[in-house]
């Protein structure tokens, strides 16, 4: 029987620097059972490749684009070359703690049927320091499910639970590589990508299993492109399209109560209402517009 191993992408595109401690925090996994590719988006700056070709290990891979695609076709490039059972799509920004690769491979062991594995994630600032967030307590303490030990979701409970407020970590999931590619990224909602693309995997049938064990550090920081995507309110318009398409997807599924969860968005909502104070100080009008409709669900 052949053992299991994690194969783990990383789309780059930034800075060099967090992507050097992204590669380090993989090298220092304690399960060797790992294989890297790196899926550089013709960055134009030679330092990462310089860094990888330093590195004397056979088991990373460099693989750069002959043109800039975005980060959706890196998402798939990095399915398609996925040749291990298990796959991770990681932020260039983002760190491995070091059992994230054990802790990952210990729940596929003992739970081969989970389609999905979320650990436990870490927040981080642009320092790597730990954060606490308002967003990051609503999404760990309010919004997931509570549990000490693994616990294995599925059907319209866990499809009610994302779409009334998303509490995973994209970049912290693994996933089993053969289920991934039954679905594909939606090109029409590149900014909730990751739910769209989860929710369709649920409608499908597939399971989720959440894992308590803290193994993987997700940072984030306010130059990151989700970050300035809600400053001038276009994510939220992309929120709002996408959930309009989860609620009719839901309906067609027969699952009431998830279509009820989409047409509510209410954490979405009321992520929106949370930043009209600043918006009226910045006196940005087009995006407070924006917000504005978007957490009165007009």
């Amino acid at each position: 029987m052949t053992e299991t191993s994690l194969d783990i992408f990383v789309p780059y595109w930034g800075d060099p620097d967090y992507m050097k401690l992204t590669v380090d925090s993989v090298l220092a996994q304690t399960d060797p059972r790992w294989f890297l590719t790196i899926v550089d988006d013709a960055y134009p700056d030679p330092t990462i490749e310089e860094y990888v070709a330093g590195i004397a290990d056979p088991r990373i891979t460099y693989f750069k684009k002959h043109k800039n695609e975005g980060i959706t076709e890196s998402f798939r490039t990095s399915i398609q070359m996925a040749r291990q059972e298990l796959v991770a799509v990681v932020g260039c920004d983002d760190v491995l703690l070091p059992n994230y690769v054990k802790t990952v491979l210990e729940a596929h062991d003992a739970y081969p049927d989970a389609d999905i594995i979320q650990p436990g994630v870490r927040v981080i600032d642009a320092a790597g320091q730990r954060v606490k967030t308002l967003v990051d307590t609503v999404k760990q303490r309010i919004l997931k499910p509570r549990s000490t030990s693994p616990l294995l979701l599925s059907g319209e409970k866990l499809a009610s639970s994302l779409l009334h407020g998303d509490w995973l970590y994209w970049p912290s999931l693994t996933f089993k590589t053969d289920s991934v590619r039954t679905v594909d990224f939606r090109d029409e909602f590149p900014i909730i990508q990751d739910l769209a693309l989860i929710v369709d995997m649920i409608l499908q049938g597939r399971s989720l299993l959440l894992v308590p064990s803290e193994s993987f550090a997700y940072r984030r920081h306010t130059e990151s492109a989700s970050s300035r995507l809600i400053v001038d309110g276009s994510r939220f318009t992309g929120e709002r399209d996408y959930f309009s398409l989860a609620a009719r997807l839901a309906h067609a599924q027969g699952w009431r109560r998830a279509e009820l969860a989409a047409r509510l968005r209410l954490t979405s909502r009321l992520h929106a209402l949370s930043l009209i104070p600043a918006l009226l100080r910045s006196r940005d009008s087009g995006a407070f517009r924006t917000m504005l409709r978007h957490g009165l669900g007009t």
